[in-house]
């Protein structure tokens, strides 16, 4: 069933994130109580709404250990739209480089598809009776006929007609509208029941168009995805080609088609700008890496160009996008960094007070990586142990073996570079490697993965510290 994100309490919140991440229960409580704060916000009083900001989050932890996976879970669960972005892709306004109202553009994108799937979701029962009709006329060879046209003339130049010709007419027509509904009726009963799942029919469908226009922004040569029909009317209308394709596959092309009809694109545009606006979720990752105050050759342009650009976006300004435009001031930020060279306070003060909840994240222990390896829901032992489940071999973990991976990960990590979790599985990777090659001719049976087999099959990357080095 389906969770409300109106309904979760801080507490619920927490307890469906403890579900994918391990420990960081201070970061886990700042975002609870942020995504709950909007709710909040919804039911203040109208005057008072606009003036309620979000409280921007600033996340400080070494790499690995959980930042982006709270704040893509927590998208998950509020049904927002997120979008993940690395501060060092950008550049300063001037310079050639991805500005950075790239980022909102490309978050409504997001919004405008999600949207666009929801909208699809709710006509999807109508819009697949109409590719049945459709289908069913193609299979049936009925083609529905227009009434011929009788010109500004009207009627005067039509042949004289008889009573008794007309009622033999009339007759006719109804005799062959009554074989028509027989021969639809019962290809519509062998198309429901299946059988015609294979035949292959020809539909007509448009040829996809040149979907984007590259023109010069301030920022240089940036993708702004304007539509060339949107832009140009029907000067260049869309060309129909006939396509041969089995029903299975024409029923889901004509289901689309429907949809499309039954869906109001300026609707859901509205719709996922609003969703932007009010519940929109954005995760500035490596902010640590442009962090940095001006030098006395000037500004850095990777580093305080970027923050000073950065700074519109996170305080309140509107981003022109192509489906209107878009409003920041509500748009949740959550930030993230190691700030191993750097430290929060050589941002420049103004994006500082921006975020004004600092969460330091705790590096993993040996503790944490047993309980990865086995406690949430999608844990990797899991996921491995589905992976070969489909070739017929059946995987189980000793406890033992989840103990040594534990210790071993520890170990390199604490002998090379700490990358957190992320060592779990190159070394999961590495420790069923020789099993995933061999599953598919082993056939059938049970596979004891204990500490044994895991020392056996890890024992050289443990002990050659080059090789160590090279792998993640």
């Amino acid at each position: 069933m389906a969770i409300d994100p109106d309904e979760l309490t801080p507490r619920q919140i927490v307890a469906e994130l403890d579900k994918y991440i391990i420990g960081q229960d201070r970061a886990k409580r700042a975002v609870a109580v942020a995504l709950r704060n909007r709710i909040r916000r919804r039911e203040i009083p109208e005057e008072l709404r606009d003036e309620v900001i979000p409280k921007n989050i600033l996340m400080i932890g070494p790499t690995g250990v959980g930042k982006t996976e709270i704040a893509r879970r927590l998208a998950n669960l509020a049904r927002a739209p997120f979008i993940k972005v690395e501060a060092t892709k950008f550049t300063e306004v001037g310079y050639v480089g991805r500005d950075v109202d790239s980022i909102i553009r490309d978050l409504t994108d997001i919004a405008y598809r999600m949207v666009e799937q929801e909208a699809f979701a709710a006509v999807e029962d109508e819009a697949r009776r109409r590719a049945e009709e459709r289908l069913v006329d193609v299979l049936a060879g009925v083609e529905k006929k227009e009434p011929p046209s009788l010109g500004i003339f009207g009627s005067q130049f039509e042949p004289a007609v008889g009573p008794e010709q007309q009622q033999l007419q009339e007759q006719r027509r109804q005799q062959q509208a009554a074989q028509e509904a027989r021969v639809r009726e019962f290809t519509r009963q062998r198309l429901q029941a299946g059988e015609l799942e294979d035949q292959e029919v020809e539909i007509e469908v448009e040829e996809g168009q040149i979907q984007s226009l590259q023109v010069f922004s301030s920022a240089g040569l940036e993708e702004m995805g304007f539509n060339m029909q949107d832009l140009l009317g029907n000067l260049f209308p869309p060309r129909k080609v006939t396509r041969r394709m089995t029903v299975a596959d024409a029923r889901k092309v004509l289901t689309h088609q429907e949809a499309e009809k039954l869906v109001d694109p300026g609707e859901v545009a509205r719709e996922a700008i609003r969703r932007v606006e009010e519940g929109g979720i954005v995760f500035l990752d490596e902010l640590d890496k442009v962090a940095g105050r001006e030098t006395g050759h000037g500004p850095d342009v990777s580093r305080e160009g970027v923050q000073r650009d950065i700074l519109p976006i996170v305080e309140g300004c509107t981003v022109m996008t192509k489906y209107g435009p878009v409003n920041t001031t509500h748009i949740l930020f959550i930030a993230a960094g190691a700030f191993h060279v750097s430290k929060p306070s050589d941002l420049i003060p103004e994006l500082q007070g921006r975020f004004p909840l600092r969460v330091e994240l705790d590096s993993l222990t040996e503790e944490d990586f047993k309980r990865i390896l086995t406690e949430p829901t999608n844990s990797l032992t899991r996921q491995y142990t589905e992976l070969l489940a489909t070739e017929g071999v059946e995987l189980e973990f000793t406890e033992e073996a989840i103990a040594e991976i534990a210790r071993l990960t520890q170990h390199v990590n604490n002998s090379t570079e700490n990358i957190g979790a992320r060592r779990l599985y190159t070394l999961m990777e590495r420790l069923l490697e020789d099993l995933s090659f061999e599953a598919p001719d082993i056939g059938p049976q049970k596979v004891v993965i204990d500490a044994g087999y895991v020392r056996q099959q890890l024992q050289d990357v443990v002990e050659d510290q080059d090789l160590s080095r090279y792998m993640l």
